[in-house]
Formats: structure tokens, C-alpha cells, sequence
């Protein structure tokens, strides 16, 4: 049986705003480490984005290396991820993100996620990297 998507905690409109800019060619890192073993402060995320496609390649910390596919309607990201973490564990999931313009031009996601090879789900945020953020 199909899992329902999993929800955000502060759903928008496309006519509530206007998109915010492409993340083709950014860089994002969390803001906070999520629970040992997983995507950390240290962990960097390589976005790419065509077409309402997106993509990223991540790696850093626990995590020796990630991907993420999946689709952006509006502001609204819907994609699945897989992970190879340093033990040689792997696991995946399914995130539904909003992306945010912050007043300093870099952007955010504000992140809802579910594991799905394993229990457990929560919220995150990710933010640009630029040469006056890590």
C-alpha cells in the first residue's frame, strides 16, 4: 500500500507568492545535526535544478555519499534520497521541503522527512552556502 506524502508544516500556494529563485548551482548545509549517524552540520548538499526537476549530490560527516531526485512545483519540493553512511549502512526516504527566500538573498528549505528503509521521520533546514555563511 502507497505511503501518503508526507505533509509540511507550512504549505503555501503558488498565487501566495512568487517562486523563489532556481537552487541550480547552490550549495546547502543543515543548520543543526540531526541524530547521530545521519546528515549533519558537516554534511554539504550540490543542487541542481531543470525544468521542475531537481537534483543534489550530498556527502560530509557520517555520510560518505547521498543523492536526492525529485520535483519542484512553485516553492514546493518533493523528492526521494538515498544515503551510504561510514559504518557501510545505507537507507532512504522520501522529504517534502519549502523553499524560502531569507531577507539576505540566500535561500532555505524548511524540510518534513520520513525514512523509509527504516522507522522514524522529522523536520529540518538547510540553508546556501556563500562566503558569509559556512
Amino acid at each position: 500500500m502507497a505511503r501518503p506524502p508526507v505533509p509540511h508544516p507550512n504549505p503555501r500556494t503558488r498565487d501566495s507568492a512568487p517562486p523563489c529563485r532556481s537552487l541550480d548551482g547552490l550549495v546547502l548545509y543543515p543548520v543543526a545535526d540531526q541524530a547521530p549517524g545521519q546528515v549533519g552540520t558537516r554534511t554539504r548538499f550540490a543542487y541542481h535544478e531543470e525544468n521542475g526537476e531537481i537534483w543534489a549530490d550530498y556527502a560530509g560527516g557520517d555520510v560518505v555519499r547521498g543523492h536526492l531526485v525529485g520535483t519542484r512545483e512553485g516553492d514546493r519540493l518533493d523528492f526521494r534520497y538515498v544515503q551510504l553512511k561510514r559504518d557501510g549502512a545505507t537507507s532512504s526516504g522520501h522529504c517534502v521541503s519549502l523553499v524560502v527566500e531569507l531577507p539576505d538573498g540566500r535561500i532555505r528549505l524548511e524540510e518534513s522527512w520520513e525514512w523509509e528503509s527504516q522507522s522514524g521521520s522529522g523536520t529540518s533546514v538547510v540553508e546556501q552556502v556563500t562566503e558569509h555563511a559556512p
